[in-house]
């Protein structure tokens, strides 16, 4: 393994560019290209400046001169306050984690020989996890000899796709997995 300093001296000869431990865009000096393209604090587009004009435009403003989009050619660089830079792109990464809806899979267990209370029972428990917005896994359960009349199995999972009709679309057909039957369904 090398070590820090030996890493550091590879990187900057490999692309001229200092190792950053943060992950954050390049600032003020940090930035090592002869020439880059520059938007001032107004959002105008000042084209393509070296990068000593753009560090002493970002210095008269009292502002920082922040990398925006490094992979560019020549990179793209705005002049502006980096604290407040750092605090908006905060919170856009909170706003989108807030926005985001997590899909679980919930799973009913049945059997072949399941009562119409018992089977009524979980039609209402699918309807309301469908409409909570997760994905419903229905396992069919066999024990002993039922294996043998898996067809009973497939006409009640058939029947469920019925009687949630319109709530649901079929993700997973019936499918015989050793001594279960699994049928997927997703909000529709």
């Amino acid at each position: 393994m090398i070590n820090r300093h030996k890493e550091a001296t590879i990187a900057r000869e490999n692309n001229n560019a200092p190792v950053r431990d943060d992950d954050g865009p390049r600032i003020n000096e940090n930035i090592r290209v002869r020439e880059v393209r520059l938007i001032d604090e107004n959002g105008g587009n000042r084209g393509i400046v070296p990068i000593q004009e753009a560090l002493r435009l970002a210095d008269d403003a009292g502002l920082d001169l922040i990398e925006i989009s490094p992979q560019a050619v020549p990179p793209v660089c705005k002049i502006l306050d980096y604290g407040k830079y750092k605090y908006e792109l905060q919170k856009r990464k909170a706003e989108a984690r807030k926005n985001q809806k997590v899909v679980e899979i919930k799973e009913l267990k049945l059997r072949p020989m399941i009562d119409t209370h018992d089977y009524e029972v979980k039609v209402k428990q699918a309807k309301k996890f469908l409409g909570e917005g997760n994905k419903v896994k229905f396992t069919m359960r066999y024990k002993g000899r039922e294996l043998s009349a898996n067809d009973m199995g497939k006409e009640i999972l058939n029947r469920l796709l019925d009687d949630l009709d319109g709530l649901c679309k079929l993700e997973a057909e019936p499918k015989l997995e050793g001594r279960q039957m699994i049928m997927m369904v997703a909000p529709a």
